[in-house]
């Protein structure tokens, strides 16, 4: 079952159980109403007749002993019984009786025997002790309500008051009431039933919309649709925008996926690269060694060099990969305060070993504090003067400073410069320069540093000019 039809249905019971609660409680108003109004003019009726009675004749009249005959008293007719106005104006639509005190019909309009009105033998007890009386009883194929009233002269009930008025007509409206209400509410429910179905479906379009695009983006993956919604921001549009978000960070994190796999597909194949070409060298020199006759022992002397020479190049290639594959597996560094005078100066000793000739220009300030992993630190600052020994052939320049909450360090050279349409690949993996190919290493070195930079929380930038040289800024988080 769909939402809609549900939410159809849901709303359809409510509004029936609402008409049905109305209509019941509304004709259990009128049908009280009626019978009120009933009681009322009878009961007015009832006293008009008892006050007639009792201004007719005499206590001698009073009818509690037979006749000396020994059988009851035929009826009187009204205007025999009195000649009280009351008695002769009586209204068509009630029919009055007056009785004695056991329950004997004593006078009626005409005076018939057959005019007697029930009466039901609690009725009468309740009226011989003074006490009013209502009965509903069935008088020729007729529904009456009947209203007995005691008549009571020195404490004495000495007659009996009738009146009684069909409820046929009532019945009959209660009825036709009931009727149309039935009618009104099936109708109603019905016509509601059919716009709370166009309703729901213009309510819940922008859902079937939001399924639509889920479906396609499934089936063409493509996170850069949107739902199409124009409505207000109640739920419906909340869900709609909340959708839209999601689909904007699914579309950045799947393109990112894209790019992470697009960038291994490129490691793999610069690593493939770069391990071939000394593979294929040492395999090609070992072929050599094994011709017959043997090559001289010069050309064997010169193999082995170069065989030692790839084998170097193959253990530093590795252990780059190693070094960058550990630092890509987010391997936990140490967040502890590294004093950088100390640092920098135990790096620029050491790289200084591998040009004696060149010099180093260190500005440190001590004091200075970085909040970062003392091995991870020293590795990046191997690595930028390492970059501008093989870039430059003159003085390198390393000075350090605090800046905020920030402390920055500038490792700077003066060799060609950078151009710019290449500053901005320099911090990718493998990647030289096209003029750069003999010039040692793999390209790897300030991916390294930049992936170790960003574990630490901090930044890394290239500032280049061509002519003048180049800038490697580290920043990273100081120690208050």
């Amino acid at each position: 079952m769909s939402i809609r039809l549900r939410f159809t249905l849901l709303y359809t019971f409510i509004l029936a159980l609402t008409l049905t609660v109305f209509g019941f409680t509304l004709y259990t108003i009128q049908a009280q109403s009626t019978l009120d109004s009933l009681k009322r003019d009878l009961t007015i009726g009832a006293n008009r007749l008892a006050d007639a009675t009792l201004k007719t004749g005499s206590p001698d009249f009073r009818p509690t002993l037979p006749p000396d005959n020994g059988q009851d008293r035929p009826p009187l007719p009204f205007d025999e019984f009195s000649s009280e106005q009351e008695f002769q104006a009586f209204p068509e639509r009630e029919i009055a009786r007056v009785l004695d005190p056991n329950g004997n019909l004593v006078a009626s309009p005409f005076g018939r025997e057959g005019d007697a009105l029930p009466l039901s033998d609690e009725g009468l007890q309740a009226l011989q002790i003074g006490t009013d009386w209502w009965q509903t009883d069935t008088v020729s194929n007729e529904t009456m309500l009947i209203y007995s009233r005691p008549i009571i002269i020195d404490n004495e009930v000495v007659y009996i008051a009738q009146v009684a008025r069909p409820l046929t007509e009532r019945n009959r409206s209660l009825q036709s009431l009931a009727t149309t209400l039935l009618i009104a509410g099936l109708l109603t429910t019905l016509i509601a039933f059919g716009i709370g179905w166009l309703f729901s479906g213009v309510t819940l379009a922008p859902i079937h919309r939001i399924t639509q695009t889920a479906k396609a983006i499934g089936d063409e993956r493509d996170f850069a649709r949107r739902v199409d919604y124009a409505g207000p921001q109640d739920e419906v549009g909340q869900l709609a925008s909340t959708f839209n978000a999601m689909l904007t960070r699914l579309q950045d994190a799947f393109q990112k996926v894209e790019h992470s796999l697009e960038m291994q597909r490129n490691f793999v194949a610069d690593v493939s690269h770069e391990l071939r070409t000394p593979l294929t060298t040492l395999r090609g020199n070992l072929g050599l060694m094994r011709r017959t006759p043997p090559m001289p022992k010069e050309d064997q002397v010169d193999i082995l060099n170069d065989m030692v020479d790839e084998s170097d190049r193959l253990i530093r290639l590795v252990n780059d990969l190693l070094l960058l594959a550990r630092a890509d597996a987010g391997r936990n560094l140490a967040k502890e305060a590294v004093d950088v005078l100390p640092l920098v100066e135990e790096t620029c000793r050491q790289t200084h070993l591998l040009d004696p000739k060149r010099h180093i220009q260190m500005d440190v300030p001590a004091g200075l504090q970085i909040l970062g992993d003392h091995d991870a630190l020293k590795q990046t600052f191997i690595i930028a003067l390492d970059n501008a020994m093989k870039h430059s052939s003159g003085e390198i320049n390393i000075n350090a400073k605090k800046q905020g909450a920030q402390i920055e360090v500038r490792v700077q050279d003066h060799g060609n410069g950078i151009p710019p349409e290449k500053l901005q690949h320099i911090f990718d993996r493998f990647y030289r320069g096209e003029e750069e190919n003999f010039i040692p290493g793999f390209g790897l070195g300030l991916s390294i540093a930049k992936t170790l930079v960003e574990r630490q929380d901090g930044e890394i930038m290239m500032e280049s000019e061509m002519g003048k040289g180049s800038t490697l800024v580290l920043r990273f988080n100081a120690i208050p």
